[in-house]
Parts: structure tokens; C-alpha cells; sequence
């Protein structure tokens, strides 16, 4: 079965303030240092991780800010992947940018690399907004990245926003949308603030400093994103995400259907022939360890059945078409009424899941409550 690769780019020119994930300062040394030890790691997994008969379906740069790093790099990372991995023809190969760290020659250099997506983090128009989030775009700079994307090649364009900001209203979030509706993306993600323990928005929220979206108002939020989009053409086809007919983020559903992927790079998690594991953190002692020979990997699992039944069950609940029933059970030689009788009966009296053509699903009420199904199959 086809795999798919993801990358981490480490390095921001400035992390955000709602931003938990792992990254650093950008620094060039340190930055040409990762991207050597990165063509390392593809070297090692091929030879290590029994993938190298698996052809690759995805490929996805993600951050970090992965377009702090120059058209060369980035195009090299893209090369290194074609040289150690079988990538599809027609694979889907995406790399996240951010306004202001794009040119047109950068685009063009990975365009021409095989990069044919982007993904540009927009979250808000207006600038007080994008300043609380710690953003250091404006959005003359998000039409400018759209712009010199399209001009490099790339037909496939995808837009990142957020909603649910300390002092966002709801005329504030209309106004974002019918802005990047103007910018004729092909796909939009839409996700509600997290407020994430131990960031510079925690702590002015637990300051006092800001308040936090009331919860009635954020879902007002998610219904209209919901309405408005599917009301211009775009299909509800994930939780947070929306896409033209047939430009679903194909690597995204990988994760979604539990399928397996191969991450790269400091703290990148992996999922092969039912064991997962991820990379130390730290990208020095990333860098040290590979230019050592040896393997970034810092914990390791294999999943038990139950383990592997319990994120089939709730990542596919993630898609507005649910989990397919049919090919659950042909995978694990039991039907989901045999295995959660119990959490089903309970979810179904409650109006929070359904059957329809045979798939499990989310309901309308089941949407804003999703983390609350979930929990129900762990």
C-alpha cells in the first residue's frame, strides 16, 4: 500500500502566540545543518524502516515555517525525497508557507522541484487580530503570496484561517471570509482557537489580559463557515476543512483513514506496518544523531489491535462521510456493533452519531461535539 511522507521544517521567523507545536528561532547555519541531516534520515529509513518498495502517494512540508528556508533547500528536500523514495506521478506534494516568507522565484523553485500545492497561513484579515495571534503578516501579503503562487504554476492553492479569537466578532469572521472567498482558493481550513497550555496566549488569557470567545459565539462561527462555504461550491468533506470537488487534501486523508506515513525531521511522528514513532525534538541533537549514522528515532510503539480499532474508529469519524462499516470489518474481522454496542447505543439515543449508507457518522448535533464522541472509543 502507497505511504505518504511528511517533513518538519522547524524554524519560524517568530513563533505565534497560540502555537504549541515544536519550533525554533530561524537560524541559516543551524537551518543548512537540518536540511543535511534531513537527506541523512531518508537515507537511513529506507535501508531501516522496511519502505523502500512503498510508493509514495503524499508528501507534505510542514513547520515551523517551512518557507524561511531558500528555494534551494527546499527544492533539494523535495529532490532528496525523489531520489531515496518511489513518489507517484501524480502525487500530491504540498509545502506550508506563510505570507511574507514567499517570492516569486522561491515558488517558482519548488514549483519546478514538483511541489504543486501550497498551503498559506491567512488565519484573519484584519490586523489587530493577526497581531493578537502574534502574526507578523498583513494581508496585502497574503494576496501578494496567492498571487506569485498562481503565477509560479500552482493550481492547487489552500488557505489556513482561525476562528474563536479573543475579541473576534462575528462580522469580523464574515468579513475574512468573504475576503479569501475572493481569493479563489481551492481548499479552506477553518479551525476554532486552541487556547494551548503553556503559550503567550495562555497566559494573557489566565492574566486577565484577554478574554476568551464565548463559547455560543464560536459556534455560531463554525455554523456560518459551514453554510457560507458549502453555499459557494466548497465541499464539508472534514471537520475543519473544505475543498472544491476533488481537491481534498489527499495527504491530510491519510491520517484520517489511519493509512501510513513516514515523518521526517525534529519531533516528526511515523506510522509503518502497525508500530509508531517519532524523533527527538531537539533539532541539534536531531542534526548530532544523524551526522553520527544514527537513527533520530526517540520512542517507539507497536499498537495493540484494540490500539489500532480505537483510532479507526474516531480519526474516520473525523470525515463528514464517516467510517465505512464494510471495510471496518474486513479489517478487523468484526463489525463495530460487536466491539462498541454499548458507546453506539449510548451516542445514537443522544443524537450524536448516525448510520447512513452504511457508514458511521458524526450528526449535525455530533459536529461542535466531537472531542466528546472520540473520547467515547478510547
Amino acid at each position: 500500500m502507497a505511504i505518504g511522507i511528511y517533513i518538519h521544517v522547524p524554524f519560524c521567523l517568530k513563533k505565534c502566540n497560540y502555537c504549541d507545536f515544536v519550533s525554533y528561532p530561524y537560524d541559516a547555519d543551524l537551518a543548512a545543518s537540518y536540511v543535511y541531516a534531513l537527506g541523512k534520515e531518508m537515507s537511513y529509513q529506507l535501508v531501516n524502516m522496511g519502505s523502500e518498495h512503498r510508493e509514495v502517494k503524499s508528501i507534505y512540508l510542514g513547520g515551523g515555517t517551512p518557507t524561511v528556508l531558500t528555494g534551494e533547500q527546499l527544492a533539494a528536500i523535495l529532490e532528496n525525497c525523489r531520489k531515496s523514495y518511489q513518489v507517484a506521478d501524480d502525487a500530491e506534494i504540498t509545502v506550508e508557507c506563510n505570507p511574507g516568507t514567499v517570492n516569486p522565484d522561491k515558488l517558482g523553485r519548488i514549483r519546478k522541484a514538483g511541489a504543486n500545492r501550497v498551503s498559506i497561513g491567512v488565519q484573519a484579515y484584519q490586523q489587530e487580530l493577526l497581531a493578537r495571534l502574534g502574526r507578523i503578516h498583513n494581508w496585502q501579503e497574503v494576496e501578494s503570496a496567492v498571487r506569485h503562487s498562481r503565477q509560479a504554476g500552482f493550481d492547487n492553492v489552500s488557505l489556513d484561517l482561525i476562528f474563536g479569537i479573543p475579541g473576534q466578532s462575528m462580522r469580523q469572521w464574515r468579513d475574512t471570509l468573504d475576503r479569501v472567498l475572493a481569493l479563489s482558493p481551492q481548499h479552506i481550513s477553518a479551525y476554532n482557537l486552541k487556547i494551548e497550555p503553556d503559550t503567550p496566549l495562555h497566559r494573557d488569557v489566565c492574566s486577565g489580559y484577554l478574554i476568551p470567545c464565548d463559547e455560543e459565539l464560536e459556534l455560531e462561527m463554525y455554523w456560518y463557515v459551514i453554510g457560507f462555504l458549502t453555499g459557494n461550491g466548497f465541499v464539508h468533506y472534514e471537520i475543519s476543512n473544505f475543498a472544491r470537488p476533488g481537491r481534498e487534501a489527499r495527504h491530510n486523508l491519510i491520517y484520517w483513514r489511519n493509512e501510513e506515513y513516514l515523518g521526517f525531521g525534529p519531533a516528526a511522528h511515523s506510522m509503518l506496518e502497525g508500530r509508531r514513532f517519532s524523533n527527538v525534538e531537539k533539532v541539534e541533537l536531531y542534526i548530532n544523531r544523524l551526522n553520527r549514522n544514527e537513527s533520530g528515532i526517540q520512542n517507539q510503539q507497536y499498537l495493540s489491535r484494540e490500539e489500532r480499532i480505537s483510532e479507526t474508529v474516531f480519526l474516520g469519524l473525523r470525515l463528514i462521510e464517516g467510517l465505512d462499516l464494510d471495510a471496518f470489518k474486513q479489517s478487523y474481522g468484526q463489525s463495530i456493533f460487536e466491539i462498541f454496542a454499548v458507546q453506539l447505543k449510548r451516542l445514537s439515543s443522544l443524537g450524536l452519531v448516525k448510520i447512513e449508507d452504511n457508514r458511521l457518522k458524526l450528526t449535525e448535533k455530533g459536529l461542535p461535539l466531537a472531542n466528546e464522541v472520540f473520547a467515547e472509543f478510547i
